[in-house]
C-alpha cells in the first residue's frame, strides 16, 4: 500500500522515534518536581523551547508547548477573544479555515462575539484587501491559516499582517501553520504574527504535541487551569518526551524544507498534469500552490467511493480534512470556492512526502486512471 495521506499525518523520522524511546525511559520524573531528576527533565524542556524558537527566528520564552494544532488554535482564538474582549468582541477569519479555528469561532458567535467569515475567491485565495475592510475599532483577532489542508492553497500572509495592521495595529492576527512549516518559507516578524500554530505530526513528529507561537506582550486567558506550567498559559504535567521529540522534528522539518520542496514540487505539477488530463475529474488545487498537496473532485462521485476504489488499487489517499473525513457532507472549502454541491461532495486529497519517489507516481497515475475507468463502467457509474 502506498500511502498519499502525509497532511493527515505524517510517519515519524526515524531520529524522533529514537529521541522519544529514550526520554521516556530515561527523564520519566515530572518536571515540576524539586530533586534532581525533575530539574532534569526541565531541563530537556527548556531546550526543546530553545530549539523551536531558533527554528521560528522568534524567543524562546514566546514558545508554548500544547496536545496539539487543536488545542493551539483553540488557545490561540478562544484565549485571545476572552483575554482582550475589554477591547471589542469582533474577529475575523475565513471561510477556508480549519474545523479546529472555524469551529472556535462558531462557539464564540453561540456565546456573543461577532464573526466575519470572509470568503475566498474561485481559486481559494483570499483577498487582503477584504480582510482589511472587515477590520474594524472592536476587532480583538484575524486569524488565517497559511496553506490550507485541503487544496493547499496558499494565503498572502505578508499582506494581510501589513494591511491589518495598518488599520488597527491592536488587532492581533494568528496564523494556523500547521501545513506550511517545513514546506514553505516561515516569517514570523514580515507577516507580523502574534499567534501561530504548528502540529508535531504533520512535520514528522510524535502525536500529541502542538505548538503556539505567542508573541512577547500578548497574553492569553488560559483555557485549562491548575498547574501553573507553560508560563502559566496551560496547566498539566508536561509530556516530556513528546516535546523533546516534537522540537527535533521542527528542527529537521525545518532543515530540510528547501530539499524537500525542490524534490516534491515536480512530482506535484506531474500529478496536477495528469489529472487535468482525464475529463471525468476536476482540478482544484493549484500549482502556485503549497508543494505537497494535490487535489481533485470527481463531479458526481462521492470522493468516499473513488477513495476505497483507489485503495483496492493499493492507495490510500483522503477525501478531506482528516477531521472532517468521516463526515457525508459537502466540502465547506470548495462550497466556500464556488464549487457546486456534486464537485464539493467528490473531493480527493493527495498529500505527498519526502519518501515518494517518481516510481510512485507512476503508481498513482496508473491507480488512478484505472479507478476512474472501473467506476464509470460499473454499473453505469454507481454514484
Amino acid at each position: 500500500m502506498l500511502y498519499w495521506d502525509y497532511a493527515a499525518a505524517a510517519p515519524p523520522y526515524d531520529e524522533v522515534v529514537q529521541t522519544l524511546e529514550q526520554v521516556m525511559r530515561q527523564h520519566y520524573a515530572n518536571p515540576s518536581s524539586l530533586h534532581r531528576a525533575g530539574t532534569e527533565a526541565d531541563k530537556l524542556i527548556k531546550r526543546a523551547r530553545e530549539v523551536c524558537a531558533a527554528a521560528l527566528d522568534v524567543q524562546p520564552k514566546e514558545i508554548m508547548f500544547t496536545s496539539g494544532a487543536t488545542e493551539s488554535n483553540n488557545l490561540a482564538v478562544k484565549g485571545a477573544a476572552l483575554q482582550y474582549q475589554s477591547r471589542g468582541r469582533h474577529i475575523i477569519t475565513t471561510e477556508l479555515e480549519h474545523p479546529s479555528v472555524y469551529e472556535s469561532c462558531l462557539q464564540l458567535q453561540q456565546l456573543g462575539w461577532e464573526i466575519t467569515f470572509v470568503p475566498p475567491d474561485s481559486s481559494g485565495v483570499v483577498d487582503p484587501s477584504r480582510i482589511a475592510a472587515a477590520v474594524r475599532p472592536d476587532t480583538v483577532l484575524v486569524s488565517v491559516m497559511h496553506v490550507n489542508n485541503e487544496i493547499g492553497t496558499v494565503q498572502p500572509l505578508q499582506e494581510i499582517g501589513r494591511q491589518v495592521k495598518a488599520v488597527n495595529r491592536r488587532t492581533l492576527f494568528h496564523v494556523d501553520g500547521v501545513q506550511g512549516y517545513g514546506k514553505l518559507e516561515t516569517r514570523l516578524k514580515e507577516w507580523q504574527a502574534d499567534l501561530y500554530s504548528l502540529s508535531a505530526h504533520k512535520i514528522r513528529g510524535p502525536r500529541g504535541t502542538g505548538i503556539l507561537y505567542v508573541r512577547e506582550g500578548v497574553t492569553l486567558f488560559p483555557l485549562l487551569t491548575g498547574g501553573s506550567q507553560e508560563m502559566g498559559n496551560r496547566a498539566g504535567t508536561e509530556n516530556v518526551p513528546n516535546i523533546v521529540a516534537a522540537a527535533k522534528a521542527v528542527r529537521m522539518s525545518g532543515e530540510r524544507r528547501q530539499e524537500f520542496s525542490t524534490r516534491i514540487t515536480p512530482f506535484k505539477k506531474r500529478l496536477e498534469d495528469y489529472i487535468s488530463g482525464i475529463p471525468e475529474l476536476v482540478l482544484n488545487s493549484r500549482g502556485d500552490g503549497a508543494p505537497h498537496i494535490v487535489h481533485f473532485s470527481y463531479p458526481g462521485m462521492k470522493g468516499e467511493v473513488m477513495a476505497r476504489r483507489l485503495e483496492e488499487l493499493g492507495m490510500a489517499v483522503a477525501t478531506r480534512s482528516a477531521c472532517s473525513s468521516r463526515l457525508a457532507e459537502p466540502s465547506r472549502v470548495l462550497l466556500s470556492m464556488g464549487r457546486d454541491r456534486a464537485a464539493a461532495l467528490g473531493g480527493i486529497r493527495i498529500s505527498l512526502g519526502d519518501s515518494h519517489t517518481k516510481q510512485d507516481v507512476e503508481q498513482l497515475e496508473q491507480a488512478l486512471f484505472a479507478a476512474v475507468q472501473s467506476l464509470k463502467i460499473a454499473e453505469g457509474g454507481v454514484k
